[in-house]
């Protein structure tokens, strides 16, 4: 007789697992099936991001341009210390020698005074400040050893003031060498951008920015606005000689330029010396917060922090270093967060 008995039954728990990870193949199939592919971006995009970066880049180029001027100043100032250090102790060698050659022909006549000995072979800050020790010595003494007490005073300032100096020079050289690095990560950044981008399509955005800087520099309405002054007017002629030079950034001309380089070369130029940043070209002269009662020459800031300047060209336009890729152009100051003019 045949057997009848009924198949095993899998367990609930079974049950309840292979449930489980049908629904989550299912949910992975689903997820799949909706997930777009990851799209490159477009030239546009590329272009936008491009130009962010550029001006990232520019905002560390100022700060890498003010390490620089304070390296370089700090170097004078130690310069001149050292100087008039070497010349401090010249003359102190003098002074010495002068009360070594009186005490000399002291001991040659057998007058020489105890304290004069106890000079010759210690410092005399440890007995000047003594009444009993100047009145063992004759008052040209006395003068001759307080000149060489006050030497060694300014002496010792003089190179604590060097060494503090030193300091603040190595500190600004690591801040030198971080801005730098800063301004390269970002260019090498919007650098690697555009390499994502086709030969044809990088080929389009240095075509565009090629037309935007000839129609920039060649068909510009300056309109007949005047300068507030003549050395103004000599800053603004030297900037516009240079239309059409390039910009990388930390140059000061004549074959290249960053924003803040050509506007202290310009005035340079009219025999007006200005600050290397545009931070600080921000506080040399007078500020005008209005467009409207700019003059030609005027310093034009723009950017909260200020990290971008030019030279206003009269009708609404500025000549300036615009960013990495660009060349000394004509813009109009609306195409700019404008902050503030200064005049020169």
């Amino acid at each position: 007789m045949a057997s009848h008995r009924r198949p095993k039954q899998p367990s609930r728990a079974r049950v309840t697992v292979l449930t489980t990870a049908a629904a989550a193949a299912v949910a992975i199939s689903a997820q799949a099936a909706n997930a777009a592919p990851s799209e490159k971006p477009s030239k546009d995009e590329v272009k936008a991001k491009v130009d962010k970066l550029y001006e990232q880049a520019e905002q560390a180029t100022e700060k890498l341009n003010g390490a620089k001027e304070k390296q370089e100043k700090l170097q004078k100032e130690i310069s001149t210390i050292q100087d008039n250090v070497a010349r401090g102790q010249e003359e102190l060698n003098e002074l010495r020698d002068s009360i070594g050659l009186a005490a000399a022909a002291q001991y040659r006549t057998g007058s020489i005074d105890s304290s004069l000995q106890l000079f010759l072979s210690s410092n005399p800050d440890d007995y000047l400040d003594k009444a009993s020790t100047a009145d063992q010595l004759s008052a040209q003494q006395v003068e001759a050893l307080k000149k060489i007490q006050e030497k060694q005073r300014a002496l010792a300032q003089e190179r604590a003031e060097a060494s503090d100096k030193l300091k603040d020079l190595a500190t600004t050289r690591a801040q030198l060498a971080k801005n730098k690095k800063d301004v390269q990560g970002k260019l090498a950044e919007a650098q690697k951008l555009l390499n994502s981008l086709t030969a044809a399509e990088r080929a389009a955005l240095a075509a565009a920015d090629a037309r935007a800087s000839r129609s920039a520099s060649e068909r510009v309405d300056l309109g007949n606005s005047t300068a507030a002054s003549s050395r103004a007017a000599a800053a603004f002629a030297a900037a516009q000689s240079q239309l059409g030079k390039p910009y990388v950034y930390g140059a000061t001309g004549t074959a290249s330029y960053d924003c803040s380089g050509l506007t202290s070369w310009a005035y340079a130029q009219a025999g007006v010396s200005i600050p290397r940043t545009s931070q600080a070209q921000a506080n040399a002269g007078t500020r005008i917060y209005s467009v409207s009662q700019l003059k030609v020459g005027d310093l034009v800031l723009f950017y909260g922090d200020l990290h971008h300047v030019g030279l206003y060209a009269g009708n609404g336009q500025v000549i300036h270093a615009p960013r990495t890729g660009t060349v000394v152009r004509y813009e109009s100051i609306s195409n700019m967060p404008f902050q503030f003019g200064v005049r020169i």
